[in-house]
Formats: C-alpha cells, structure tokens, sequence
C-alpha cells in the first residue's frame, strides 16, 4: 500500500484506502475498521501523497513530514493530537522547524499527527512519494 492509494474525506473522520471507481463515486475502505463505504463524486477527496505543509520556504510534502516524524520518534506513535496547542506547535516544531506559524494552525498539526498515528499503528513505514521514473516504470 502507498500514500497515494490512502484518502481523506473532508467531513469524515480517520482516513481511507481506495479501493475502486464506482458510477457515483470512489469505494473506499476505513483504515480504522476495514468498512468499505462509496464516498460521492461531490465529496472532497484528497490522497495524501497530494497534501503538503506550509514552511517558510517552499511548501514541504506531507509524505516528508511524517518521514521526519518517523524518524523523531524512532518508529513510534507521536505526540497525542489531543494534547495541549502548545505542546503540539512545540512537538510539530521539533520535527519540521521551518514550518510557517501563520499558516499552520493548530487544527492542521492535530490533523498530521493523528493520521501519522494511525498510519503508523496499521504498520505504514515507508512514506516516500513515487518518483516520475518509478511512475514511468509502472505504465
């Protein structure tokens, strides 16, 4: 399973894995739970491969964030997303210290430790994106 193949459903709690193209939609299947679900042709959808972090400079991958955090904690779960503002902006600031702090709002950094947590505890360790010569190599 790669990055590209998990999902988040804005309105919808935890993340997915794609699973097919339907008439309406995309079935996709809880990471959480293993319920498979169609989530409409009208909701956003976005792969995480596709998502990135606001820094000071150029904007930074979500796959190399939880790289970074991955190799902070040492393969462990992260700090809990239900921690106090400071102690997530401090923990965040640890792990990606350029990150832009006008930006990035509290909501968003809960938001990447939650799914680092989770991707983690279903046995995620490789968050690297697919380079173009691998997507090459595919077709």
């Amino acid at each position: 399973m790669e990055l590209k193949e998990i999902l988040a459903i804005s309105g919808q709690p935890g993340l997915y894995k794609y699973v097919a193209q339907s008439t309406r939609g995309v079935i996709v299947e809880s990471l959480v739970d293993g319920r498979r679900m169609n989530a409409s042709a009208n909701a956003r959808v976005s792969a995480l491969s596709e998502i990135s972090m606001f820094t000071e400079g150029d904007d930074i991958a979500l796959a190399d964030v939880f790289t970074r955090i991955y190799a902070h904690t040492g393969g462990k779960a992260a700090i809990d997303p239900k921690s106090s503002p400071e102690a997530l902006k401090a923990a965040f600031a640890e792990v990606l210290p350029e990150y832009d702090r006008d930006r990035v709002h509290v909501s968003d950094i809960k938001k990447c430790f939650s799914w680092y947590n989770l991707l983690v505890g279903v046995g995620f360790t490789e968050f690297k994106l697919p380079t173009e010569e691998t997507a090459a190599a595919e077709e």
